[in-house]
This record gives C-alpha cells, structure tokens and sequence, in this order.
C-alpha cells in the first residue's frame, strides 16, 4: 500500500467536517456531539494579529517550522536548513555555514551560527527592504520574498539543500561578501564563480554567458537580463566540486514531497523534487542527508559531506531519494503475564481509583491525567477486573466530553479555533499554548489516545465525539495543504524527521524540542485512534511520524550508535534539539532526571521503543547513576523513570527495586500500578527484540534467554493471522490481545 500524505481520503474527511459544523451563533460552531468556540476565552493571551506572509496566501498559516519567526517577524531569527544556515535582514537573506564550528566540549553541541555580516547576503542594488515575508512553502522547501518600489527578491532554500535559488524581479540581483572574498575558479568573464569567505567555500553561478563584475572587491554584480542566479555552499574548493554543482545549479526546486508505504515491517518513505530547469543541465539536484535517512537509505551517497550539529551529511544526487526504516510494532496495553501479583495490581488500581479528582486542569497537566487513565484502563482490561476499567474509561469520557464542548456561559475547559493563524487552542492554555502556538502536539497527543482507547471499548461513544477528536488530530497533523482549517502537518519537519515545539521559533538557535517522547506519544494516539475507528488515512499518518520520528530520537537525542556526537561532547543524551545546538538541558530543570527523563515521559505501552538498543540503554542508565546525587537511591527525584528506563536493559534489576519499594516516589504522570506491569512484563517475558518485525502493526515481540515471546492486538472483530519476520505466525483473537 502506497499512501501519499496529501490523500484524497483526508480532504474528504476534512470537507465532510466542515459541512457538518454549525455555526450555533457568533461565537460557537457545533461539530458532531461537540463544539469549539471562535471567541478568545479570557484565560488564553491573544496571538498577535501580523502575519508576515505574501497578501495572495491565504488560509491557515504553518508555525511550529525550523523557519517560523520568518511568519512571527519582519525579519526571521537565524533559520537552520543545515548545510548552510540563513537569516532575513532588510538587505536580503544572509547565507552563512554553521558546520565549521561544531564542538561539545561545553557539555552542550554548538555549531556555528551566522557572523557579522555573513558569509554572503543575496540583495538587490540600491534597495533596503521594509521586511522579508512568507511566499509559500511545501514539504521541506521554502520561498521568502523581499519587496520594495515594485522590485522584488524571491529566494527558494530548504533543508538538506547546499543551494539557495534566487530570482530579482524588477531590479538588478547581487551578492555582498562579508570580507573580500578570495576567488579560485572563474575570473570578471565567467558566469560561475568558486569562492572562499571565513574558510567556507562557495559556488556562484549566474547565467549562462554572464559575467561578475566587482570581483576585486565585495559586491558581486551579474551582467544577464535573466533574473535567476543561484549560489551554493560547497563541501571543498576542489574544480571537480565546483563542476559538480554547476550540472545542477540553474534545476530549481520549485517543491518537494514525501510518500510512503508499509512493506514487511519496514517503512518505506520516498522524499521527490520537483524542479523547474532553468537552463540545460544534468538531471536531479543536489542535497544532503541526515544520518537518519543515510543510515538507511538504499541510494549510494556521492564521497561529499557536509559537519553539522546533527552528525555527518552526505550528498546525493538524483530528483528523489528513499528511506526504509523498520517499523516498531505498538500495543494498546501490555499482556497480563507481566502481572506476577494480581492481588498486589489490584490494591494498585483501586488506590488510583479512590483518588477523586473533579478539577479540570490546563492542557498540558489534564493530558498527563487523561493519559494515567487510559493507561490504567487497559492495566485493569488485562486483569479483567471490569468495574474498575469502567470507572477510569467512564472519567476519560466525562472530561472529554466537558472538553469537546464550548459552553457560551464558561471559559473553561474547552478549545477554541483562532482563525487568524488557523490553531485550535485549548482552555485553559500552558507553556504557551495559546499566544505562541507551543507545543500542541505534546498536549492534544493525550487527549486523542485517551479518546482512541474510550472509542475502542464503546464504538458508539467514538462515532459520536470523532469529528472533535479529529478536529485536535487535524491541529498537530492535517495531511491534506488544502485543509480549510490548518496548515499541513504543523510541527513535523518531514526532512529533519522530528517535530518542534515553539509555534514562533523566535531563538537565535532556531527552534527546538524538548519532549522528543510527548510527541512520538501523539503519533501513538493517532495511530490508535486510525485503527479503532477505521481510519487508515489518520492510522498510517501516525504510522509514519512514529517510525520516522523514533528514528531521529534514536540518531539526535540518544546517538545509539555514538557516531554523531562530537567526540569531546561528554554525556550520552541531549535534552533538547535545537536548529543550531543541541542542549544538555531542559527549559524547567537542571536535574539529571529531568534533562533525560523529559525524554522518556509518559511511559506507556509504546515506550517499548526506547528499548530497541539495550546496550545504549545500560550505558545511559549506568551514567545517570553515577552522576545522580542520589546514586542507586531511586526513591527520590525521578527515580522512578530512571528505574523504568533501565529496565529495558536489565529488568531483573528493575524488578528488586520495584519489589522492595512498592510506594517508592513517583513522577507526575506515573502510577505504581504502570511501573510495576512495565517492570514485571520485561522481566518476565524480556526485552523488546526489534530484530524481529511483524506485518502488524499491533504487536511485540520480547526475548528472555534465547526464548521469543509474540504478542499481537487485533482490534477486528474476526481472528487475524499475524505473521513475524522470523517466520513464526500467531493467530491473534478478535478484541483481545493474545500471547504466544
């Protein structure tokens, strides 16, 4: 099955919404059962009415990019496309190389960012531009413009691409160096120019039968009435390299878009160009890729790289290239064989259960308490213990019911839609939520896998509040750029396989994420919520931001195969990944349980992925450890998060802690009764085998002493044959999870 994210299926579902929403009065739309507000709830700070995009773009503006204060700003923040990094400034977009500088020795990854004045600015003469704007955009490409007095300044860069296409409409285009520059190809009568500034190497290429003048100084001025140039970042000042780029310089990029499908376990993901030539050339174009997509990726690199922050890049050449990454196989909730003491889960559950709590919190703390539930919903289905899964599914419903509807009378809880930038905001807002379009993606990302595990034990339930489960879906991941309501896919970068956090990316680094496991929770849920109500389209969306994303976790924040960190860098982990850095450090806390544990919350079910290079795993364990304050004392902290991430490499060890501190401390989100099942499933049943893959996407696999157990949920109402990579088959039952 080939699945393109632009699917007609999805623009279906979001033209079917739309028609059925009613506009109750000026201020509330019904959808479904439920309804939004289109009214600003007192709790939530406004969201600032400029946005700095071309007037003929309309609808809802994309935040939450590496690129976004470009739509925040009159001028953009440093934008990290990597290999090179740019910066929009009233005299043009300034082209700079960040990987020049990589080093770690500070604790922390830092590249280098853009010096005074730039390597390069591409400008028009005589003109200073009032500010730069959003022109458009596709799946890792990007256009800014620069107008004034009728002239105007279109740029075309992306991530992963060493060339930034130009066009100088109505004025003549040039190119300021920010120190002389030295030339070593090409002379005052040559279209193309090899340059160096800083160290850096450049490649300027005008058209064909043009000529530079200004070479002796820093104005580069082109002689042709065409309005195109290019110029590129080159990885060496060699002739060969230099020829190399020229071939492909006049190609512009003019988009780009990933497909995918699934195929015997593997995620299959294609990343096309199209390009609009210019001139004659050789076919294709250049870019460079990420060490997540060359580590598994077919297509043979060219021997040309580029340093950068994130590791080694390596070029290729070609109009598309691929990715085939194995897919990690994701259940519901873990087998009841991981319950050694059913009595001992009982009393676990019914303490959770006692805990009355009719507060509505913010969205961020209230998806932390819906996801605790869902979790012990599915604990209390394993143990059959039937009343006590009622009530924790009964109190996700009510919430979200509460949450799915705007009464006019209060301000909270309940979402409202600003239709200015095109967001669906929650009430009451956090972190940001609501003025800064941060981090929805962690938020609504338990709000849809509690609703997916509702919908699952009451269809009817689901069928009735899905159009304003899907509306928080479409927020963090609409798969359709004709949406009406949201922009494509807000805070997944397709090219750099990761989501953001901040809607404005106002930083000098660029953006940033922290929680890299809050989002892959939000796949999770979109990946649940697809499958119980029979949405391929939502279910394979979550299927690939899963598995693309969890590949980039495993490359940027944990380096499993220690070939990206700059070697002096001395820890084993990032807590944050920005555009320009990576951080050992968290935006609330310097602890060491936090600046690794951020990454690991909430633990559920899924978090099996985290598991799937047990050796990378003792080695973080064992040096949290040694750097704790606390030592071995895991009764404090986020002691409890740390245990439960070593598990995944030694789970009897985890299991005698669990044994002899059965009310040990606890983060927020976590309960003793989803410690002690993770635990005991790991060690009785063992760690998770990712060698070994399944043409379901419902299902684990575990190895203890040589032994493999199989586990499949199927969410059909017939028995489904499921089918390993190791050739074993289960047949699993209709509703249940079944074990082999």
């Amino acid at each position: 099955m080939s699945v393109t994210l632009n699917t007609t299926a999805s623009a279906l579902i979001a033209l079917l919404l739309l028609c059925n929403s009613t506009q109750l009065s000026g201020k509330e739309v019904s959808l479904g059962a439920g309804s939004y507000s289109l009214e600003r709830p007192e709790h939530c700070e406004a969201l600032p009415e400029k946005i700095y995009k071309i007037p003929s773009l309309t609808g809802a503006t994309p935040t939450n990019q590496w690129w976004s204060s470009l739509v925040w700003n009159e001028f953009s923040q440093p934008l990290f496309a990597h290999p090179m990094v740019l910066l929009c400034t009233n005299n043009g977009l300034v082209v700079s190389d960040p990987g020049s500088a990589i080093d770690g020795s500070s604790g922390n990854i830092m590249g280098g960012g853009i010096p005074q004045g730039g390597d390069l600015t591409i400008a028009m003469e005589g003109i200073q531009f009032p500010q730069a704007n959003y022109a458009g955009s596709s799946d890792w490409f990007i256009t800014a413009e620069f107008s004034q007095d009728g002239k105007q300044l279109l740029t075309h860069f992306g991530h992963g691409s060493p060339y930034v296409f130009c066009e100088a409409l109505g004025g003549k285009g040039i190119i300021l160096c920010g120190e002389k520059p030295i030339i070593w190809a090409g002379d005052e009568n040559s279209a193309t120019l090899g340059v160096s500034l800083r160290g850096h190497h450049y490649g300027i290429f005008g058209p064909a039968g043009s000529k530079w003048s200004g070479i002796e100084g820093q104005k580069l001025t082109n002689s042709s009435p065409e309005p195109y140039f290019t110029i590129a970042l080159l990885p060496d000042n060699s002739p060969e390299t230099l020829a190399l780029f020229a071939e492909h310089a006049h190609n512009h990029v003019s988009a780009t878009r990933v497909t995918f499908k699934q195929q015997k376990g593997s995620l299959h993901s294609r990343y096309q160009f199209t390009l609009t030539a210019k001139e004659k050339g050789s076919p294709g174009t250049l870019t460079a890729l990420y060490p997540h997509q060359w580590k598994y990726s077919p297509n043979k690199p060219l021997n040309l790289s580029y340093p950068s922050v994130r590791g080694e890049m390596k070029l290729v050449s070609g109009l598309a290239f691929t990715t085939e990454v194995p897919i990690q196989g994701l259940l519901p909730m873990l087998p009841k064989e991981g319950i050694p003491d059913r009595a001992r889960m009982l009393s676990y559950l019914s303490e959770e259960a006692s805990k009355k709590d009719d507060t509505y919190r913010d969205t961020y703390w209230e998806g932390k308490h819906l996801g605790k539930l869902a979790t012990l919903a599915g604990i209390a289905e394993v143990l059959e213990a039937a009343e006590l899964r009622e009530q924790f599914l009964s109190e996700v419903k009510t919430r979200l019911e509460n949450w799915f509807t705007a009464e006019p009378s209060e301000e909270a809880p309940k979402f409202y839609y600003n239709q200015n930038w095109g967001t669906l905001i929650g009430s009451k807002p956090s972190y940001g939520s609501d003025s800064q379009i941060n981090d929805h993606h962690f938020h609504y990302g338990y709000f849809i896998r509690a609703a997916a595990e509702a919908a699952r034990y009451d269809a009817a339930w689901g069928e009735k509040w899905a159009p304003m489960v899907e509306l928080l879906i479409r927020d963090i991941a609409a798969s359709d750029p004709a949406d009406p309501l949201f922009p494509r896919m807000r805070g997944f970068d397709f090219y750099a396989g990761h989501s953001w956090a901040s809607g404005h990316a106002n930083f000098g680094d660029g953006n940033n994420q922290e929680s890299s496991s809050e989002s892959l929770n939000a796949w999770y849920g979109l990946m649940l919520w697809g499958e119980v109500t029979g949405n391929r389209s939502i279910r394979d969306t979550g299927l690939f931001l899963f598995n693309t994303e969890r590949t980039a976790v495993e490359e940027y924040w944990f380096d499993v195969s220690g070939t990206n960190f700059p070697r002096e860098f001395p820890n084993v982990a990032l807590g944050m990944i920005w555009g320009g850095k990576g951080a050992f450090a968290t935006w609330f806390s310097g602890d060491i349980d936090c600046i690794h544990g951020i990454n690991w919350l909430p633990f559920t079910p899924a978090s099996i992925y985290m598991g799937r290079f047990p050796d990378y795993v003792e080695k973080n364990y064992s040096r949290i450890v040694k750097e704790r304050e606390q030592g071995n004392d895991l009764n404090n902290g986020w002691g409890d998060l740390v245990c439960m991430f070593g598990a995944l490499s030694k789970p009897d060890r985890a299991a005698d802690y669990i044994d002899a501190n059965p009310q040990c401390s606890l983060e927020g989100g976590n309960t003793h009764a989803f410690m002690y099942h993770w635990i005991h499933t790991l060690n009785s049943l063992g760690r998770n085998d990712a060698s070994v893959t399944s043409d379901h996407l419902f299902s684990n696999v575990y190895l203890k002493g040589g032994k493999r157990t199989y586990a499949a949920f199927n969410h059909g109402k017939e028995p489904l044959q499921v089918s390993f990579s190791d050739g074993t088959s289960l047949t699993a039952a209709p509703g249940v999870l079944t074990v082999k």
